[in-house]
């Protein structure tokens, strides 16, 4: 991707203190031309409700079927797995799920839905086990991996449990938001969305959809009952250097609080939307960084995740910026780009993915102690994007 410099820069202040680690209590994880209307051709290989067998490296479930709490899911991107991790020990095994996975939610059943290259994967983890691939709706071209394939980038759960909805990037053109039926285990309907959709949310009341266009520089929101979308831009440094600009919106986090959606830039603006009006207010970040990965706790706490340097002379390196709901933020420096963030149980620990979409990623995760600042490598999966824990 060409590089586009920034029209004007913000000092980098760290603002002193710790961040109280008894406010990080739970992770809400949403956590990815011309107009291409929604296709009816699925991509080669995608089979719906197609089971699969469980992967050779899979550790059986628990005696008693359940999930070991804080155990970590990933998103294998170098491969075509997920990966269960123990935060302690490491990988315990992985399931096969189909090419290139991206984003991934967990339902309160158990089961995860993870966005792929050829449709969303239905995976049991309690069994540890493919369930179905249900193929998309939208014709994405051909089957690839890489940073620009097509196919499902963000994904997310309706709160009910009843519908999965999941960003879908079309190669050359708009993507599309693709509607599946929790139990039916089909894509129901299409909503057309902007570029590369890398993420996409849900209000908490579960009336809206947002889907964060990453080359078209908005956030689309979609209406839950009658999936209308309407469009609102979201680029605080303006559009100019279109598809080769570095300045665009990636991923976003709907706070608690108001419902406002949170979109960190580079390490210096905060852009927060109200999806009502459409009306964008910008805050002061600290970390001077190229920022990916976002999430909000529970109180309103933000954590991004800074991917290292545009411009190496002016920039600083990889970080985790955790940001308090007043403002406050604590930077904690990061080895080597990364690119999602999940927080454990108990808000003092943050597990970080090393996969990162383009060059420059590791196989692993980064955990941060959130009180005490430490940071250690945990080898685990295969490019690892996205990440929840169980």
């Amino acid at each position: 991707m060409p590089k586009f410099r920034r029209s004007s820069r913000a000092a980098r202040v760290l603002v002193p203190g710790a961040v109280a680690v008894a406010l990080l209590a739970g992770c809400a994880q949403g956590s990815g031309g011309t107009a291409s209307a929604a296709g009816t051709t699925a991509p080669a290989g995608a089979s719906a409700a197609s089971p699969a067998p469980r992967s050779p490296g899979a550790v059986p479930p628990a005696p008693d079927g359940t999930v070991v709490p804080g155990t970590l899911l990933v998103t294998d991107f170098g491969s075509d797995t997920v990966t269960f991790v123990d935060p302690a020990r490491g990988a315990t095994g992985s399931v096969k799920v189909g090419t290139a996975p991206y984003g991934l939610v967990v339902g309160g059943d158990g089961r995860a839905w993870v966005a792929t290259a050829e449709g969303v994967a239905v995976v049991d983890t309690a069994s540890r086990e493919r369930l179905a691939l249900i193929p998309y709706r939208t014709d994405t071209g051909p089957v690839t991996t890489g940073e620009y394939r097509g196919g499902g980038m963000g994904i997310a759960l309706a709160p009910d449990g009843r519908r999965v909805y999941v960003g879908v990037n079309v190669p050359g053109g708009n993507g599309t938001l693709e509607v599946v039926d929790a139990a039916a285990l089909k894509v129901t309907d299409v909503v057309p969305v902007g570029r590369r959709p890398f993420d996409v949310d849900v209000s908490r009341d579960g009336a809206e959809v947002y889907a964060t266009n990453h080359d078209s520089f908005d956030v689309t929101v979609v209406a839950a009952g009658t999936l209308a979308p309407r469009r609102i831009e979201v680029a605080p440094y303006g559009t100019e250097g279109g598809l080769g600009s570095w300045l665009k919106p990636h991923y976003t986090a709907v706070r608690p609080s108001d419902g406002k959606l949170l979109l960190p830039f580079e390490g210096e603006r905060l852009a927060v939307v109200d999806p009502r009006t459409g009306r964008t207010t910008i805050e002061r970040m600290t970390a001077n960084t190229h920022q990916h990965g976002a999430t909000v706790t529970a109180d309103g706490t933000l954590l991004t995740v800074g991917t290292g340097p545009i411009d190496p002379d002016v920039d600083e390196g990889p970080s985790l910026t955790v940001r308090t709901p007043g403002g406050a933020e604590r930077v904690y420096p990061l080895e080597g780009p990364h690119e999602s963030v999940a927080v454990s149980a108990d808000g003092r620990t943050a597990y970080v993915t090393g996969g990162f979409t383009r060059d420059g990623y590791w196989d692993g995760l980064s955990v941060v102690d959130l009180g005490t600042g430490d940071v250690r490598r945990l080898p685990a999966g295969s490019r690892p994007l996205g990440v929840v824990v169980l």
